[in-house]
């Protein structure tokens, strides 16, 4: 049964970056795939704060948001391909820029999303 809610998450974390993909805003840095990737995290930052402090959280909702929704959700792998792209296209500041803001604004990202967890997990 667990396969069923990751793949039901997956769906659904697939079908949120899409819908962020068609966000009507361009430019030569991948500024969407860089939120989705701190919304990814800040998301399972809050479902691993939840699933950590309480005990009563079903096993197959943490499959269906942790594994299945930022699984499908984030963007690691396209964040990959535009560093790489960058990179071919001598966009050297660029590329490190986005290294960079990928890395630390996904872990405050984690940070953040634990927190509102422990702060509001008592109310869920």
């Amino acid at each position: 049964m667990g396969v069923f809610w990751v793949a039901l998450g997956g769906a659904v974390g697939s079908a949120g970056r899409y819908a962020i993909s068609l966000i009507p805003f361009r430019s030569g840095f991948p500024a969407l795939t860089l939120a989705t990737n701190v919304l990814g995290a800040a998301l399972i930052g809050f479902i691993v704060g939840l699933a950590t402090n309480r005990e009563d959280l079903p096993l197959n909702a943490t499959l269906f948001w942790k594994t299945g929704v930022c699984g499908g959700f984030t963007t690691f792998s396209t964040f990959s391909l535009e560093t790489i792209g960058l990179l071919e296209s001598r966009s050297y500041f660029a590329a490190g820029l986005y290294i960079f803001l990928s890395v630390a604004l996904c872990l405050v990202g984690i940070l953040c999303g634990r927190k509102v967890a422990v702060l509001t997990g008592r109310y869920f």
